[in-house]
């Protein structure tokens, strides 16, 4: 689909809306090729139409000299691009509660034993020189 709406869109900035088959071609791959930003903005676009045939509908008509987008295409490429955008609704995050120490009620401090450090002794062994 979104390559449907690329070409209504490519076609709607030719004069008149008409394209020879390799214009049009030629700006497709242009526009493939230059990056994300098109391809997202067209899948954009295509969402807001989703069940979109341009020959069906009658918003391009082909013919010897290449392809035109009609009045209808014009007014359709006017109305989706002027929706506004679809915004997704995001899920619900689950809610997380954060006390910091200084919330928290204090606990009464209890001391349950005595911690001591042993002095390790030294063993360090002299030697007497006999002599």
């Amino acid at each position: 689909m979104s390559l449907q709406m690329s070409i209504v869109k490519v076609l709607s900035s030719h004069p008149e809306g008409r394209a020879s088959v390799a214009a049009l071609n030629a700006d497709l791959t242009i526009l493939a090729g230059s990056g994300r930003e098109w391809t997202l903005r067209m899948k954009r676009l295509a969402a807001r139409a989703p069940d979109l045939d341009i020959f069906s509908q009658r918003l391009v008509v082909r013919d010897a000299h290449g392809w035109q987008l009609t009045a209808a295409g014009f007014d359709f490429l006017a109305r989706v691009e002027a929706e506004p955008p679809t915004i997704a609704t995001p899920l619900a995050a689950p809610v997380v509660v954060v006390k910091l120490a200084a919330d928290r009620p204090r606990a009464a401090f209890v001391l349950i034993g005595r911690k001591t450090r042993r002095r390790r002794k030294s063993r360090s062994v002299t030697l007497k020189h006999a002599g």
